[in-house]
């Protein structure tokens, strides 16, 4: 609390920043996006190569990568997301682990400290984005992905725990960079040697992605829902975003000290309450609409397989669709087993299990509400091919129906973008920490940088902005999947030992007869 006042005594010279930096002749805001923008379509060109091309739209390598391993594991465990929903709901609720087993937190804060990370601006502008981008279809297509991705985040998470490192003092340290090198070292020398080219990569791209995606991306939006109403282009803030990202900049720096106990403790808190504000927004829009409904879901289907040229097609809205899926929920990118890897339970595909209610939650249900306020108030044939920002579509479409909503949103995007920068940082400190080490400089030189960047994120573009987070976020998937792939003996094996182990106890738990 202490360390929190001093920072709050710095607001007052924000004023005194501010009239200082009117005197040049382009802004702050303005300098930090020419200086950066340019890099991030390079990174973006070289993540999202495109080799192949289909009805005259080409087709980044990445999507297949993506889309093709979630439906392939999805059948090769059998459509475990279905099967096994509802012991994910029991294991969720502790029934088969214990207090005392090793690790940090519970299979619920576990959940809530990953959906805090994926639960954000994804499902609220990256819809949004989406819809404007490849036109209702897309959404259809994001909820695809969500579906298929559970199998996925199941496989990796199941992994994160069994490749854990637990220390003396109990503190966990998980996540691909660890089954990338242990994982395949089990197999020989020569795959240890691979699995440690692998698990280094994916690290850079982990700091990378907690940089833009996880942190630069969240800022940039609640920035733009700040600005809108508090007087849009006219707002003091209009032209000096980045003293918005300062402010939160203090406020995550506060709560990321306190490591990954203290971010689940408020995750937990956190990501309830946002769903449920969201939730309800959402739901009265649609109440109010109900009429409406089902000529909207109609609309978002056969667009999905209809051809429209002015948004790219069928493999447009596909393609558009995937991306978007892909950055809302995280499956398959080796992000989330980072977070799960801290849950105390002995069986790591309890916690497989666990994580894939995540993609539903965060894209099956969040993002089908979006897309549904989106359709139904008909925002989207406005912003189709436009430039306007993510956020303020979804914000335009709920102030159709609720005048005040912009403001509720608001408070509720803050607090998506907020669990997300602290849970993402989490996850970037743990890659930095397998590239540099665990010193005590070496954490503090990166919550600085992560810091510093949520005030560059807040004064760059949209575009620059989603450039550089979908190429580092989505490039985790490369190194990520290649280690699943070759380590699904080792997820089977699990499964099958949590199953026993479960269906031991459910049979000890029935009444006698």
């Amino acid at each position: 609390m202490r360390r929190l006042l001093n920072y709050l005594r710095l607001l007052p010279v924000i004023p005194l920043v501010i009239s200082t930096a009117h005197a040049s002749e382009a802004s702050l805001d303005e300098q930090i996006n020419s200086a950066v923008a340019p890099w991030t379509a390079k990174i973006f060109e070289i993540i999202f190569f495109k080799p192949f091309s289909l009805g005259g739209k080409e087709i980044p390598f990445i999507l297949i990568w993506l889309a093709g391993s979630a439906i392939f594991l999805t059948v090769y465990f059998k459509f475990i997301n279905i099967t096994s929903f509802g012991l994910a709901i029991r294991t969720i609720r502790g029934k088969y682990s214990k207090p005392t087993d090793p690790g940090e937190i519970t299979h619920f804060q576990a959940l809530t400290a990953a959906l805090s990370a994926t639960v954000g601006l994804g499902n609220i502008a990256g819809v949004a984005i989406a819809i404007s981008k490849g036109g209702p279809g897309a959404a259809f297509w994001m909820v695809i992905l969500g579906f298929v991705g559970m199998t996925t985040k199941f496989a990796e998470c199941t992994l994160g725990v069994r490749y854990r490192d637990i220390d003396a003092n109990g503190k966990v340290s998980g996540g691909a960079m660890k089954y990338l090198k242990k994982g395949l070292a089990e197999r020989g020398a020569a795959w240890g040697k691979l699995g440690s080219a692998l698990a280094f990569i994916f690290a850079i791209l982990c700091v990378g992605a907690s940089l833009g995606g996880g942190n630069m991306f969240q800022i940039n939006q609640v920035c733009t829902q700040f600005v809108d109403i508090s007087g849009g282009s006219d707002s003091l803030l209009a032209d000096y975003r980045w003293v918005f990202g300062a402010v939160i900049a203090i406020l995550v720096g506060v709560v990321i000290i306190g490591g990954i106990r203290r971010i689940a403790n408020v995750t937990s808190r956190l990501v309830p309450l946002m769903c449920i504000i969201y939730i309800l927004g959402a739901i009265t829009v649609l109440v109010t609409h109900i009429d409406k409904i089902p000529s909207a879901i109609g609309l978002i289907i056969s667009k999905a397989f209809t051809p429209d040229a002015y948004v790219g097609g069928l493999i447009g809205a596909m393609l558009v669709g995937i991306q978007r899926g892909t950055f809302s929920n995280e499956a398959g990118i080796g992000s989330a087993p980072i977070a799960h890897a801290a849950v105390k339970t002995t069986k790591p595909a309890s916690e497989g299990l666990v994580a894939l209610l995540e993609p539903f939650i965060d894209t099956v249900v969040v993002c089908s509400l979006t897309a549904l306020v989106i359709v139904i108030t008909g925002n989207y044939g406005e912003s189709i091919g436009n430039s306007m920002d993510g956020i303020s579509i979804t914000s335009q479409a709920f102030a159709s129906v609720i005048a005040w909503f912009p403001f509720v949103l608001f408070i509720a995007v803050t607090l998506f973008a907020f669990s997300t920068m602290i849970s993402w940082s989490y996850y970037g400190q743990q890659a930095w920490a397998s590239l540099f080490g665990r010193s005590q400089f070496a954490e503090l030189f990166y919550k600085i940088l992560f810091c510093s960047c949520i005030v560059i994120g807040a004064s760059m573009s949209l575009g620059a902005v989603t450039d550089f987070s979908d190429g580092m976020l989505l490039g985790m998937c490369f190194p990520n999947l290649i280690g699943v792939y070759l380590l699904l003996p080792v997820v089977k094996q699990e499964l099958a030992s949590f199953r026993k182990h479960a269906a031991d106890i459910d049979r000890s738990t029935l009444p006698v007869k």
